[in-house]
């Protein structure tokens, strides 16, 4: 009897998959150009100079790096001195939107064919490649910062970012590199199927199932089965709760998303089947459905 290799075109569908989701290095440095000349702005007017290592640091998907190409916005946490804490939280009313418009003018003259708003939790600068969101923040205790959120009359909120991204970071080390390269490919999940669930839920939410997942440190050979249980763990958390590493709180993770990501599963598990059977080309049309064109119909 004639032995038939199965799956044969998985792990060239999702290697090719997740090495079209990376950043080119132009994407990239221009991001990095773009915050550094905002930081080195902000820490002229704030600090009196202007260096190559301003105060600040990359949070969100830049600083987990689990951006997606092409990248939509570059978030930026810019520590600003505890003088100025002081000096707003003196004041009445929404003192976190004053303190939020006083950065907004602060860029305004380095970027004024630039699109500037400050508003919510951040100062936003519009380029033509990418938006800058810039959350000014004053350091506390235990790596946590103090954030302005002007939302609902004003008021501070502590965060944590850091300890997201040491999260992130060592279960990515201990899956052998596939905790963000699945972070990126649900993020595009996202996109193509519009799922109502904020990146950084999903980047969280796929850390915590690979930190219990027993093929976590496998080739993209397994993927097709790493999506169909990521999806699978997903479903089963229909009006549950995400607990934020550092500081602690709670985020209900609600229902809108769950006929998504339902659809998505049926859909998986037909493509899952397609490729266990080597029928490459229909796999490959089902997992469209789901991801869009980024991932190939044709592997060869």
């Amino acid at each position: 009897m004639r032995w038939v290799a199965l799956w044969i075109g998985v792990h060239r569908r999702f290697q090719r998959f997740y090495s079209d989701l990376l950043l080119t290095p132009d994407q990239t440095q221009d991001g990095m150009t773009k915050q550094l000349g905002v930081r080195q702005k902000l820490e002229q007017v704030y600090y009196g100079q202007s260096s190559e290592a301003p105060p600040g640091f990359l949070v969100g998907s830049w600083g987990k790096t689990t951006q997606v190409r092409p990248p939509r916005d570059l978030d930026l946490f810019f520590v600003l001195p505890l003088d100025v804490f002081t000096r707003f939280d003196g004041r009445a009313g929404n003192k976190q939107s004053a303190l939020l418009q006083e950065v907004k003018e602060a860029l305004q003259d380095k970027y004024v064919q630039s699109d500037l708003r400050g508003d919510g939790q951040v100062v936003l600068i519009a380029f033509n490649t990418i938006d800058i969101e810039i959350i000014p923040v004053f350091a506390i205790a235990n790596n946590q910062f103090v954030m302005p959120d002007a939302n609902g009359g004003g008021r501070w909120k502590i965060v944590d970012p850091l300890a997201q991204i040491a999260l992130i970071q060592a279960v990515d080390q201990q899956t052998s590199g596939n905790t963000r390269a699945l972070a990126r490919m649900m993020k595009q999940w996202t996109r193509h199927y519009n799922v109502p669930i904020k990146s950084f839920i999903i980047e969280l939410l796929v850390t915590f199932f690979m930190r219990q997942y027993h093929n976590s440190d496998k080739s993209f050979f397994w993927y097709d089965w790493v999506v169909r249980d990521f999806l699978s763990y997903l479903c089963g958390l229909k009006s549950g709760t995400l607990t934020l590493p550092g500081t602690g709180d709670v985020i209900q993770l609600g229902d809108e998303w769950v006929s998504k990501a339902q659809s998505s599963l049926t859909i998986t598990l037909s493509a899952c089947d397609m490729e266990r059977n080597n029928w490459t080309m229909m796999a490959g049309e089902e997992w469209q459905k789901i991801f869009g064109s980024r991932i190939p119909v044709y592997v060869t």
